[in-house]
């Protein structure tokens, strides 16, 4: 998922967020938005580390992780 994508996926989850008052859904998009941070982070993590690493880097774009 590039940057992009996680960025239109928060975008969405907040306006929809915004646009319901039901305490359930409140919690379970705030969920979601904490995941997606999760997930940001560990993906960031991983660049850094391909960053210094050829071969990880290459394995890490094969599966996708890195474009």
């Amino acid at each position: 998922m590039t940057d992009e994508t996680i960025e239109t996926v928060r975008t969405l989850l907040r306006g929809a967020l915004e646009n319901t008052d039901d305490t359930e859904v409140h919690y379970k998009l705030r969920t979601a938005l904490q995941l997606l941070d999760v997930y940001k982070n560990d993906i960031d993590q991983l660049q850094e580390a391909a960053e210094s690493d050829g071969d990880l880097e290459e394995r890490l774009s094969d599966l996708g992780y890195l474009q």
